[in-house]
């Protein structure tokens, strides 16, 4: 007896739909998986035959063939135990065939038949609603997440013995809440009211919260770099709903998601300076995403970047320019967005204290120091901002900001940019490639005097001469004002610079 049933695979953010078959006949009991499964798949023969007959049906005792089709393609993860399980109560009477037709069925298996939460149900959830199917069938766990696919029947499960009391046309479980019309601002603890004495590093971080632009903070130990970027994410506008939803699928796919429904807040990832090239990037034998892709529409914070391994730092050059990685293992290619706002800190030498006389660091030192930073890697960020210590006056003096009034700010300027660039794929002025720039970004020949004379001087290169220009628009954009003056020009390039008495560029 055959029988077939639908369920999925993600191949990298992707999901395939997979054809479960079962073949039963008569000879001796053996059950085997073919089609390209990985270790998880084909250890589900134990966990499936537990579940069958611990929820009070018969396991067939004969020779069962379980093939994942396509053949071609790999099979990984314990997401199809559910449809192997119900291709076998299929055969044996206890499940109705066409109702499989109608749904796909995606979970893993306890040995006591209980559901188990998948990672990657939203994914699923997409393939079975472009695949044209009526329903999904998962974990109750996942049912919420599942649900913020439109046009899709959810029913979510607590037991195998449910899934066939559903397919039998039973009753069903109540379907999810699908109300996530409205993003609420989340509730953040940290707040820029909390920062004393660093007004121009506050504006320098509204800028770039402003344009989504890469920003680089150098200074001696003790103060605030941290405290700053951890309070970014605070001034950045709330999701809008298909950013949160591309958002959850990132983090359900990575197994970092709960499965409670809509993420509605701005990623924030801290990733430590041990981190791998794959780790930082996304990798493995089978593809999975990286903290760069984690940070998708948030931001990536890399806290003593002068620490970081080169190999990891180089491999973001590409994420950086692109906003996207693709991954190449054997004849597969899995693509994983990286649009994420960069936060680094660094000190400017070993001892942390240059250029100022506490600093006791040799020639050698402050060389080999500026060589972990590349040239090309820095180039890519567009605000480069020396903290400075700063006295006990403006530490004693009342907060200017805080995140309240910075966030109003930020959104206003970012309104602005939804408008110019309406139509054109990119929302931030960060987002815009050489053509957009020359298209929605004109100035005056005397205006753009100062960028030219920089870059005639060898202080920039063609590609930050485009992102000077880029920050320039942002200023002007927080100034509410239609046309890039040359003060916002002249305002850019110090950004550029005023980072070359703290760190070393090599080249």
């Amino acid at each position: 007896m055959l029988a077939r049933v639908t369920t999925f695979t993600i191949d990298g953010l992707d999901p395939r739909r997979v054809t479960v078959e079962i073949d039963v006949r008569a000879g001796l009991p053996n059950f085997a998986i073919v089609g390209l499964a990985d270790r998880a798949v084909r250890e589900a023969r134990e966990r499936v035959r537990a579940a069958i007959l611990n929820s009070g049906f018969e396991f067939p005792l004969k020779r069962v063939t379980v093939n994942l089709a396509p053949a071609s393609m790999r099979k990984a993860g314990p997401g199809f135990d559910l449809a192997i399980a119900c291709a076998i109560l299929a055969v044996g009477g206890h499940v109705p065939p066409d109702a499989l037709e109608r749904y796909a069925v995606f979970g893993e298996l306890g040995l006591g038949g209980e559901m188990r939460s998948c990672r990657g149900a939203l994914a699923v959830a997409e393939g079975a609603a472009r695949a044209g199917l009526a329903g999904l069938v998962l974990p109750r766990q996942r049912a919420l997440e599942a649900a913020l696919v439109d046009g899709l029947e959810v029913l979510g499960a607590g037991s195998l013995a449910q899934v066939a009391e559903i397919l039998r046309g039973g009753e069903r479980p109540p379907p999810p809440d699908r109300d996530e019309s409205v993003l609420a601002l989340p509730v953040r603890h940290l707040d820029l009211a909390d920062v004393r004495g660093h007004t121009d590093v506050v504006e320098a971080l509204t800028i770039a919260a402003a344009g989504a632009h890469n920003l680089l903070l150098s200074g001696p130990p003790g103060v605030g770099k941290t405290m700053l970027a951890r309070r970014l994410p605070s001034i950045l506008p709330p999701l809008s709903r298909a950013e949160a939803v591309e958002v959850t699928r990132i983090h359900s796919v990575a197994g970092q998601h709960r499965g409670d429904g809509l993420m509605a807040e701005r990623p924030f990832r801290a990733p430590h300076h041990l981190i791998s090239a794959s780790g930082l990037v996304g990798g493995g034998a089978v593809p999975v995403p990286g903290e760069a892709s984690l940070a998708h529409h948030g931001v990536l914070f890399l806290d003593e970047l002068s620490e970081f391994p080169r190999p990891a730092l180089e491999a973001l050059r590409q994420p950086l320019e692109d906003g996207r990685v693709a991954i190449v293992r054997g004849q597969r290619t899995a693509i994983f967005p990286t649009r994420f706002l960069l936060v680094a800190a660094t000190n400017p030498c070993p001892c942390g204290h240059a250029p100022s006389r506490r600093c006791r660091c040799r020639e050698g030192d402050l060389a080999r120091h500026a060589r972990r930073l590349s040239g090309p890697l820095l180039d890519r960020i567009d605000l480069l901002v020396h903290v400075q210590r700063p006295d006990a006056e403006r530490l004693a003096q009342e907060p200017t900001a805080s995140s309240h009034t910075e966030r109003a700010r930020v959104t206003a300027a970012r309104e602005r940019q939804l408008q110019r660039l309406d139509g054109t794929g990119a929302t931030c002025n960060g987002h815009m490639d050489a053509q957009l720039l020359r298209r929605h970004v004109r100035v005056a020949e005397d205006v753009e005097r100062p960028l030219v004379d920089a870059y005639r001087r060898g202080e920039l290169s063609a590609r930050g001469r485009d992102r000077t220009l880029r920050l320039a628009r942002t200023i002007a954009d927080l100034a509410a004002s239609e046309d890039v003056q040359r003060e916002h020009v002249v305002a850019a390039l110090g950004y550029r610079h005023d980072v070359s008495a703290g760190v070393g560029v090599a080249a």
